[in-house]
């Protein structure tokens, strides 16, 4: 199975219990015009954004990457200590490794990015559904240089990048109204479940929680929060 294929949303959905209803989320369109980039230039938010769609689709089961915010995610992960590669190993020597030593480029995961997205197509985004695909196929299988970037490291980096940002907690810009939670039937984050402990076999069925939800629901997006893991030296 590809790993933009379509039909692998129902393996996250198997993942857990049955979710929720997911939430009518905004059109493509008009998320992006909403959306404001503190890293993504236009040209470079406009193939992230048209790709995670692809990785993740909008089907049957609820709204895709693209809908759930996960291009907001990722943008905020590459601007802030994350992206400048805070914890990152970045002594050298800067030799090809083995596949079981982990990432071995120089650069951090903002200099990837940056790098590898001024190599790729610029007209990605209005390509037909089925060549997207087979574009983003050709770079996940080939190993094509963009810019000192292997094409292929930097698909599996995006593809990571996407399934966290639609599946981590919303505090941190992507799973937009939980919808990856609701897919799963994940609970988020309950301070705890002390009135349950005892009614075994009962299905939890509450929305789920965010760590940076209020009283009344809302969620607060914190401006330095990272999640991202994706890329570390081993």
């Amino acid at each position: 199975m590809k790993p933009h294929d379509p039909s692998r949303r129902r393996l996250f959905r198997a993942a857990g219990a049955a979710g929720l209803a997911a939430a009518v989320p905004l059109s493509a369109d008009a998320q992006s015009k909403r959306t404001t980039y503190s890293f993504f230039n236009a040209q470079e938010a406009s193939f992230v954004e048209a790709a995670v769609a692809r990785l993740i689709p909008r089907d049957e089961l609820g709204p895709g990457a693209q809908e759930a915010g996960v291009p907001t995610f990722i943008d905020r992960q590459l601007a802030g200590r994350w992206g400048a590669g805070e914890r990152l190993y970045r002594s050298g020597p800067w030799r090809q490794g083995t596949a079981g030593q982990g990432y071995q480029l120089p650069f951090t995961p903002a200099e990837l990015f940056r790098n590898a997205l001024r190599a790729l197509d610029s007209g990605f985004a209005q390509m037909p559904v089925q060549k997207q695909d087979a574009y983003l196929d050709a770079l996940h299988k080939n190993k094509r240089d963009l810019n000192g970037v292997p094409s292929n490291v930097f698909f599996e980096t995006l593809l990571a990048l996407t399934i966290e940002g639609f599946f981590s907690d919303p505090v941190y810009g992507g799973n937009r109204d939980m919808v990856g939670w609701k897919l799963i039937g994940f609970p988020g984050a309950y301070a705890n479940y002390y009135e349950l402990v005892d009614r075994h076999g009962v299905k939890f069925d509450a929305p789920p929680m965010s760590l940076g939800q209020d009283a009344r629901g809302h969620i607060h997006i914190h401006p330095d929060a990272s999640a991202g893991n994706t890329v570390r030296r081993k």
